[in-house]
C-alpha cells in the first residue's frame, strides 16, 4: 500500500453534497447547458440565494442587477456560475478547524484561483478549469489536520517561506497537499485533466509528462503565498517553470491583478 493509500484510511472522506456531484459530472460534459447547470444549482435554495447575492456584487463582474439564475449565467458565463457554485459547496463541506485561521485560508484559496485563471488567459486558455484547481489546491492541507494535528502544526509552523509548506509537507509525509488534494478529486471523479494537474502542481517540472495545468496551478499558488502589489513579485516565480509555459513577462508586468482583487471568500 502507498503511503497516500495508508494516509486516506486515516481519514474521513469528506462528503460533498448531491449537488456538487451532479456539477462535478458536467466538468467533463461538452454538451452541458446553461438550462442543465441552473435546474442543478436550483436544487439547494441557500446555494442558490448565496449565488445570487454574489451575481449582485462587485466581484462577480455583472453591470446590472441579476434576478435569476438563468440571467446570472447568462451575463457572468456558464463556467463562471458553475465554478463559484463548486467553491462555496467545498467551503460549505469543510468545517471550521481550531488552530487554522479559516479566513486567511480561504482567502489565499481564492487568491490562488484568481491568479490561476489570470495565468491561462495570459496562455490563450479559457481559465475555468484553472480557476477551480487553484482554488481546491490546499483541500488536502485540511485533511492533513484531521489525519495528523501534530504534524500540521509542525507544517503550519513560522517562519512561513514561499512555496515551504511543499517542502515540510514532502518531508514529513512523503507528498504534498497538492498530491493529497488530486486523490480527494479522483475519488469524487473530478475530470483526469484537474486531477493530473494538482498530482503534478507543488513540482511540475518533475512530472512526466508536463502539465501545462499543474504549472500554471504552481505559479499562482506562489503568487497567493506572497501577498503584494508589487508586480516585481513576478521575478521570483521560477524561471524553469516560467520558460516551460512561454510566459509572456512583460505582459505579466503590465497586466499584474492586485491580491485583494482576489481574496473574497468563497
Amino acid at each position: 500500500m502507498s503511503e497516500l493509500s495508508s494516509f486516506f484510511h486515516a481519514v474521513k472522506l469528506p462528503v460533498i453534497s448531491e449537488v456538487a456531484h451532479a456539477l462535478i459530472k458536467t466538468l467533463d460534459d461538452e454538451d452541458a447547458s446553461a438550462t442543465q447547470i441552473s435546474a442543478i444549482i436550483a436544487r439547494d435554495p441557500a446555494l442558490t440565494a448565496k449565488l445570487m447575492r454574489l451575481a449582485n456584487s462587485a466581484r462577480f463582474g455583472v453591470a446590472r442587477g441579476v434576478t435569476s439564475l438563468d440571467d446570472a449565467i447568462a451575463m457572468a458565463g456558464l463556467g463562471h456560475v458553475r465554478t463559484l457554485a463548486l467553491a462555496a459547496c467545498f467551503a460549505e463541506t469543510f468545517p471550521d478547524l481550531p488552530g487554522l485561521d479559516s479566513d486567511e485560508f480561504w482567502k489565499s484559496s481564492m487568491a490562488c484561483a484568481g491568479y490561476a485563471k489570470w495565468l491561462a488567459v495570459c496562455l490563450g486558455d479559457d481559465g475555468q478549469d484553472a480557476w477551480l484547481a487553484g482554488m481546491m489546491m490546499r483541500l488536502g492541507e485540511l485533511l492533513i489536520y484531521q489525519a495528523a494535528p501534530a504534524t500540521f502544526a509542525e507544517i503550519e509552523a513560522q517562519p512561513h517561506l514561499t512555496g515551504g509548506r511543499w517542502e515540510r509537507e514532502t518531508r514529513l509525509l512523503g507528498f504534498s497537499e497538492a498530491h493529497i488534494t488530486a486523490e480527494l478529486c479522483r475519488r469524487w471523479n473530478f475530470p483526469v485533466v484537474i486531477v493530473s494537474a494538482l498530482e503534478s502542481a507543488s513540482d511540475p517540472m518533475a512530472a512526466h509528462p508536463f502539465s501545462k495545468l499543474g504549472a500554471i496551478i504552481h505559479l499562482a499558488s506562489l503568487l497567493a503565498d506572497t501577498p503584494s502589489d508589487d508586480p516585481a513579485i513576478l521575478e521570483s516565480l521560477p524561471q524553469d517553470v516560467v520558460t516551460a509555459l512561454q510566459l509572456n513577462r512583460e505582459w505579466m508586468h503590465k497586466k499584474f491583478p492586485s491580491h485583494a482583487s482576489f481574496s473574497a471568500a468563497p
